[in-house]
């Protein structure tokens, strides 16, 4: 019989077990690839399990079904994005066509990662998702524009006679009618197409000559 004394590790040099969050991040990470760019009817759990390289049952034990896992992954991309918005808002104080440069890229980016196939199937299978996406995108704009056309407003590159709720009430709109996947198939535009004519539209009506000149 083994002498389990003199088998034994120290502690200090066994692997460490991976944390249940490590494993969690890394499923969320690559659920978040594959989901955004094929839709959430093209992924399966067990295309998900065999990326990751654990049994459908692990994966299962983190996340009790596929829309659990989209809603994770969803929540995972719009706190990434607030992270983001809050850098770019406090850059924007200081530097006010640089924070505008910032924030544009920013949500060209961000729209860019969710092709249409993923929002025409969450819309179709899960309507309550789709509405998390609209409320977060929606809240994510108002607050970050908003900061920005304020700071913009003093530094004197938008038109200080607009008000600012209607303002932004106006891109909202705009926003939410244009980047659509029924409507980019109709205009045949890719969703940065669609946010970056918004966006031009919108800020030709904010700017002042001054702030088109240093734009």
């Amino acid at each position: 019989m083994f002498n389990r004394q003199l088998l034994a590790v120290p502690d200090s040099v066994m692997p460490k077990r991976a944390h249940p969050d490590d494993a969690r991040a890394r499923i969320v990470a690559a659920a978040r690839l594959h989901f955004f760019a094929h839709g959430f009817r093209g992924v399966s759990m067990d295309d998900l399990a065999a990326e990751v390289g654990m049994s459908k049952k692990t994966l299962y034990a983190h996340f009790k079904s596929k829309t659990a896992l989209v809603e994770a992954i969803l929540r995972d991309k719009f706190d990434q994005l607030d992270r983001e918005l809050d850098d770019i808002v406090a850059q924007s104080s200081k530097d006010v066509l640089r924070g505008l440069h910032q924030l544009l890229e920013c949500m060209q980016r961000q729209v860019g990662e969710i092709q249409p196939r993923f929002v025409r199937d969450i819309r179709r299978d899960e309507p309550q998702m789709f509405e998390l996406i609209r409320k977060r995108r929606s809240a994510a704009i108002s607050r970050c524009f908003a900061a920005v056309l304020k700071n913009g407003r003093k530094a004197g590159i938008f038109r200080k006679e607009l008000s600012l709720k209607p303002t932004i009430e106006i891109l909202l709109g705009a926003t939410d009618a244009i980047v659509t996947p029924s409507k980019l198939a109709e205009l045949g535009l890719t969703p940065q197409q669609a946010y970056s004519a918004v966006m031009t539209i919108f800020l030709d009506g904010v700017l002042t000559p001054k702030g088109r000149r240093a734009l």
